[in-house]
């Protein structure tokens, strides 16, 4: 019998759900966790919300890394990095000593995809992916005024929102004449951008090409000349799955760590979920994918293989600007957005030919329907 921890790398939502769900279902098999952060449990998705809710980096730590230990029953090593994966040998190998698992979930998350940018100040330029990042741009912004953002996908409009909720003036920097692109169509983007454009925010179109240190602090270079001063600049432009530690195990990688519908990637007792899994071809970074993972994996695991199941599942955009809720589907011959606006919003409506609900847009009070609608579209795994 193999005495060996089930050992999980990363202490993100994705691997302290999992640990939460796998000690429901055993509260006896050694388990470790290896973080290179310090280990505290916090909610991600509070990251974009937190200065309208006035928290700090520390305010936004649900548990601390001592805590997780004592709930969780187990060993978590916190500023640990992991060096390398023996898949043959089911070890894992750390600055100092090497560690045996029986089995191993690869919980890495994602990193941010960094803009290609000329100019002396580069090195200035924030992302925020985790809680570290998030107390260095809240360093870096205090007593600021001005914020540009790179990027008007979901993650950029909601910070736009939540700094202006602070007093920021901030400009949004977008290559698309609306943000949120890849998600819906022009009316419900259209709308987002008038309602953050009304609370204060500046819309520009084009990308960022240079950075430089300004006489009045920061100065953003466009593709077309156009400049604009900062203070801070954030980008937000994507997220990438942390997939290089598997690749060089042996393991399959595409987009993410590929694995089938039980979390199993190619290498024998390693799994992955979260961020950095492309699980049955999907790569979904939100939070509800990731919960039903956790509870497959906690699952198999345990002793009971289980494959995981996606009900369709509609993202809620964090922009009180402008309420917005998005259920995504994948494009389709035939299919097509129908758009309903009235003053309470805009309903969009993706419908395959025989109409058949297939995703939505909505904004405003619109998006009271979301609950409705998501029980008419049909699963993303079934």
């Amino acid at each position: 019998m193999n005495t060996s921890p089930i050992i999980i790398i990363g202490s993100g939502m994705a691997a302290y759900t999992l640990a939460r769900e796998f000690r429901k279902l055993d509260a006896d098999t050694a388990l470790t966790i290896i973080t290179a952060d310090a280990g505290d449990a916090y909610s991600k998705p509070m990251l974009s919300t937190a200065y309208t809710q006035g928290k700090s980096a520390a305010q936004l730590v649900t548990m601390s890394a001592d805590k997780m230990r004592e709930q969780l029953k187990a060993t978590i090593l916190t500023h640990t990095r992991v060096i390398a994966i023996n898949v043959a040998a089911k070890q894992v190998q750390l600055a100092s000593e090497t560690l045996d698992y029986s089995k191993l979930v690869l919980a890495l998350g994602a990193d941010t995809v960094k803009p290609k940018l000329e100019g002396d100040a580069t090195d200035a330029i924030y992302s925020v992916n985790d809680l570290e990042d998030y107390a260095r741009f809240r360093t870096a912004a205090e007593g600021k005024k001005r914020v540009t953002i790179f990027g008007g996908g979901l993650i950029g409009c909601e910070f736009a929102n939540d700094l202006v909720n602070a007093g920021y003036s901030v400009d949004i920097a977008h290559p698309h004449h609306y943000p949120l692109e890849r998600l819906m169509p022009e009316v419900p983007g259209m709308a987002i951008k008038n309602g953050l454009a009304q609370l204060g925010v500046r819309w520009h179109l084009g990308f960022a090409s240079a950075v430089n240190h300004g006489t009045d602090g920061l100065v953003v270079t466009l593709n077309d000349g156009t400049t604009i001063n900062a203070d801070v600049v954030l980008s937000a432009i994507g997220l990438r799955p942390r997939i290089q530690m598997a690749q060089a195990a042996g393991i399959n990688v595409q987009r993410g760590i590929v694995t089938d519908r039980q979390l199993r990637t190619n290498a024998p007792d390693v799994y992955a979920l979260g961020d950095c899994a492309e699980v049955a071809g999907h790569v979904l970074p939100y939070v509800l994918p990731l919960m039903a993972q956790a509870r497959a994996l906690a699952a198999t695991l345990s002793g009971t293989a289980t494959e995981v199941a996606y009900p369709a599942m509609p993202v809620v955009v964090k922009t009180p600007a402008c309420p917005t809720a998005v259920a995504t589907a994948n494009p389709l011959d035939g299919a097509t957005w129908q758009v309903n606006c009235t003053e309470d919003g805009v309903c969009a409506l993706y419908q395959d030919a025989e109409g058949k609900l297939l995703g939505f847009a909505l904004t405003g009070k619109e998006t009271a329907q979301r609950q409705t609608l998501a029980k008419q579209l049909p699963p993303i795994l079934n």
